[in-house]
């Protein structure tokens, strides 16, 4: 299909994949390791689209939030490439893993540097970079303000039970932070870094809440909605470029294939895509394919790109 040429085309196509993805809602398997997030309704399903013009096109549970999990990955390293610039890189890698993205084997043979910020040891290491000179407190704080601040939102929050209970139960998490410590790759304890890790990943967005919140990406850096200067045009298309190829772990590949557009998964279900110069778009359904990424999620984003036209790789 040609690119939507009016408002009532986009509408039109949200609610047709909708309307045919409705008999398959429930499919996938929640993320059952992280306790709250076993409990989450599988048959849940939302969309958002906002555009670089200002239109939002929503259907479904767009409204109802839930838990990001590794989308908050994107905005991590979007401060930190503020705070540090491209010193980051020395910490961490900008490779696909190729690997789960919670994989222990690939530290061991690489001393302990992960292999690009979105697998969960190099989230760690973007935790660990933005920690300095705050507390760990104090840096959860600025994470919650800078997101509420891209999305427009002062809505936005950190569901704390969703925290506590990564906590409780993250003990992957803390061994392959242990393991990067003990090839001296992180400067702060590992309890301080872990905490900014369980409680930016446990933020809590709708899908309007985060297709707002990941629009600077779309629009060169700066959010058209609100006028607010992000980062510079090149640092928008790297942080894109990171997206496609590592923001699936090892699906990612695979989404790129399909989709074509960068984008970020959560094991909450949800996805962030962006597609450059159109719009950013966020899909939730908490049903996940082999790879931890949303089974619906990535159906609806691939029928979305096939019938706008919307790739990076060409009309």
């Amino acid at each position: 299909m040609h690119e939507p040429r009016t408002q009532q085309d986009l509408r039109a196509i949200i609610d047709d994949i909708y309307l045919e993805l409705t008999p398959r809602l429930g499919e996938g398997k929640v993320a059952d390791y992280i306790p709250q997030l076993a409990r989450v309704d599988a048959r849940h399903f939302g969309m958002a689209i906002v555009t670089t013009d200002g239109a939002v096109y929503r259907v479904g549970d767009a409204e109802v939030p839930f838990s990001i999990q590794s989308i908050s990955k994107v905005f991590t390293l979007t401060l930190a490439l503020g705070k540090h610039g491209e010193n980051i890189w020395h910490r961490v890698g900008r490779e696909p893993s190729g690997s789960a993205f919670n994989s222990i084997v690939q530290l061991e043979h690489e001393g302990g540097k992960p292999r690009n910020p979105f697998i969960n040891a190099g989230a760690i290491t973007i935790s660990d970079l933005i920690l300095a000179g705050h507390t760990p407190k104090e840096l959860i704080g600025e994470i919650v303000r800078f997101v509420r601040y891209l999305a427009d939102d002062e809505n936005i929050v950190i569901d704390h039970e969703v925290a506590r209970s990564e906590t409780a139960t993250g003990y992957r998490n803390f061994a392959l932070a242990n393991f990067m410590r003990s090839f001296g790759r992180l400067d702060h304890p590992v309890e301080h870094v872990l905490g900014v890790y369980f409680h930016h990943c446990a933020l809590a967005m709708t899908c309007i809440q985060l297709a707002k919140a990941g629009l600077f990406l779309a629009a060169g850096g700066a959010n058209p909605l609100t006028g607010h200067s992000v980062v510079s045009r090149q640092r928008a298309r790297r942080i894109n470029a990171l997206m496609l190829t590592c923001g699936h772990y090892d699906g990612s590949g695979d989404f790129a294939y399909r989709v074509g557009l960068p984008g970020k998964s959560g094991v909450g279900g949800g996805i962030l895509a962006v597609a450059p110069g159109k719009a950013s778009v966020a899909v939730w359904s908490p049903g996940l394919n082999e790879y931890g990424n949303s089974l619906l999620g990535s159906l609806a984003l691939e029928m979305l790109a096939g019938r706008t036209g919307w790739s990076v790789f060409g009309p």
